[in-house]
């Protein structure tokens, strides 16, 4: 089984790389840890960096896992090899690009581009977002899926995600304590669904509610509070159509003996137990 550690980093391309450097730090949050030529690294929590912006397709995109040893490599690409699945060893100058010493690409069974990364590196600086947004790290990532049953299958059998709780036929999936670090949603094509950054509280989000609004950035979800997770939540279009989501006091599973998943609708009173709709394709029928 691949022992996944955390989500490590999003990598997304875009056209405009100037137009989501200045979304991610002045109306995001983040902070620049890094500019090379062609991409512009962001910093959200402790890691040298969570968000990698680079120049681009907008469909060129990947989501990062981070494993514990450098062997955990070899043998996840053997076993995914096993099954199927095409793995690539990224050279030294990506890696580099990548801030790990090591990692493996491949898809999951939706298509998803997928990095499995080692030794990711981390900053002594402190994280100082461009705004106070209360951003207090990266989170968790939604997927698409074509396939929830199966994609499902594949996160907990070969990888060692557990179900948390299911909404209509979309998983979310834990790799630790936290309610979910991968949530699948199902689509007709594959592609990150959304991005997830913890902020400190909930005034937080009503803050960034109104700070997004006054800016005309595209609200989508929100605010409001997932029965799921218990977070409070707002969801807003960035750049190139991405989701991004703001959440606060998600749920943690310290004792995996006594939680039961549990399972919730497919509509908007399984993703809002305050009653706020979603203008967001995957959460509607």
């Amino acid at each position: 089984m691949i022992e996944l550690k955390d989500v490590s980093y999003v990598r997304l391309g875009t056209r405009d790389l100037e137009g989501a450097t200045l979304f991610a730090t002045d109306y995001l949050g983040l902070e620049i840890s890094e500019r090379v030529k062609g991409a512009v690294y962001f910093k959200s929590d402790e890691k040298e960096h969570t968000l990698c912006y680079f120049e681009g397709d907008p469909k060129e995109q990947a989501a990062a896992f981070e494993i514990d040893r450098r062997e955990d490599l070899d043998a996840a690409a053997a076993q995914l090899e096993k099954l199927g699945h095409a793995v690539r060893f990224g050279t030294p100058e990506e890696a580099d690009a990548r801030k790990v010493r090591a990692f493996i690409a491949f898809r999951d069974p939706s298509g998803n581009p997928i990095e499995l990364v080692w030794r990711p590196a981390y900053s002594g600086k402190r994280y100082h977002g461009m705004r106070d947004a209360g951003i207090t790290g990266f989170s968790h990532i939604g997927l698409c899926t074509t396939d929830a049953a199966r994609d499902e299958a594949f996160w907990t059998t070969v990888c060692n995600a557990r179900v948390s709780d299911r909404i209509g036929d979309a998983p979310l999936l834990r790799i630790d304590e936290v309610h979910h670090s991968i949530a699948l949603f199902p689509s007709t094509t594959a592609g990150i669904q959304h991005v997830n950054h913890q902020v400190e509280s909930g005034d937080d989000v009503m803050r960034s509610f109104r700070f997004l609004t006054e800016r005309q950035v595209p609200m989508v979800f929100g605010p409001g509070r997932h029965p799921t997770s218990s977070a409070k939540f707002l969801y807003f279009r960035g750049p190139d159509g991405m989701v991004f989501e703001y959440s606060s006091g998600v749920r943690s599973i310290a004792d995996e003996l006594l939680y039961r998943e549990r399972q919730l609708p497919f509509e908007p009173k399984g993703f809002c137990e305050w009653g706020a709709k979603p203008e967001i394709a995957e959460f509607r029928d």
